[in-house]
């Protein structure tokens, strides 16, 4: 309660960016709490001033939705590049957290080789010791990718910050389950490729997709290997979880007016020209051209 307390103070905001604002309430304990809390206290509803339409405000606060395995990373990476702000994907966190072999590696590595959803308590811990790294680094808005997925993650991060807009990527079922059995890392540079070559007929009138795979070069053939959570059982588990869990995220964002669905035609090819026109960034493209 005293670090609610020192948050409600009027100068607490307006000296913290939104990432440390965000940060400090998250490690606070206001995750502990129910959702209802978001709205219990009247200083996190506090949102701050900012421009979101103008092509030249660089911070953003988005959110990618969709799917385990719809692309969400590939997307918001390239985003993040374009528009010169954090990609955080909370998918990174919890793998780096396993890699690191440290007191939450075998209880993670439980719960993600069974296709389990990592708890809120987990999820916001390593979020928030990221946004606190960043900060220190001068980093200014970011691109949530994997959070919120739940309810409950989403009143948090609306009682603490102001998100601009919310891409939800879709994809046809049958086509996310192929996409994601291809999908494969090379065990010695780390780099992710896709072996699935995707052709598929339209389907209840659904346009047919296509989608060429991502190979690696050569040198990486003879390395690649397959996620022990990419197995067709617990592929099919975790859109279980995700439809059971994160759908009701997007009803939550429609309702706000902040929820922009976005089909996915095909690969990156065909994809990201049209993503980048649906957001009104075509524009950058243009620019990068013009200079090359």
């Amino acid at each position: 309660m005293a670090a609610l307390t020192r948050l409600a103070k009027p100068s607490s905001f307006a000296s913290r960016s939104p990432i440390s604002y965000l940060s400090r309430c998250l490690y606070s304990g206001v995750a502990s709490e129910s959702s209802s809390h978001a709205a219990s206290y009247p200083h996190l509803g506090r949102k701050p001033s900012r421009v979101v339409n103008d092509p030249n405000n660089r911070s953003v606060q988005w959110v990618f939705l969709g799917s385990p395995g719809v692309g969400k990373g590939t997307y918001a990476s390239r985003l993040s590049n374009l528009l010169g702000v954090p990609h955080i994907a909370t998918g990174d966190l919890v793998r780096e957290e396993l890699a690191a072999s440290g007191p939450l590696s075998q209880q993670l590595s439980e719960i993600v080789n069974q296709g389990k959803l990592v708890s809120d308590e987990i999820i916001i811990n390593l979020l928030s010791k990221r946004l606190e790294a960043g900060e220190a680094k001068g980093e200014l808005g970011f691109i949530l990718d994997g959070f919120p997925r739940t309810m409950r993650q989403a009143e948090i991060l609306e009682g603490v910050t102001d998100i601009d807009l919310v891409l939800n990527l879709k994809l046809r079922e049958d086509v996310l389950l192929e996409k994601c059995l291809g999908r494969r890392t090379c065990g010695q540079c780390g780099g992710n490729f896709n072996v699935a070559s995707i052709n598929v007929k339209g389907l209840n009138g659904s346009p047919a997709i296509s989608m060429a795979p991502l190979l690696p070069p050569q040198h990486c053939m003879s390395k690649l290997v397959t996620r022990a959570d990419d197995t067709e059982e617990v592929i099919k588990h975790r859109i279980d979880i995700y439809n059971e869990k994160s759908r009701p995220v997007e009803e939550f964002y429609r309702s706000r007016g902040k929820l922009l669905e976005f089909d996915l035609p095909g690969g990156i090819p065909e994809s990201w020209p049209k993503l980048l026109e649906v957001l009104d960034r075509d524009d950058y493209m243009e620019q990068q051209s013009a200079a090359a």
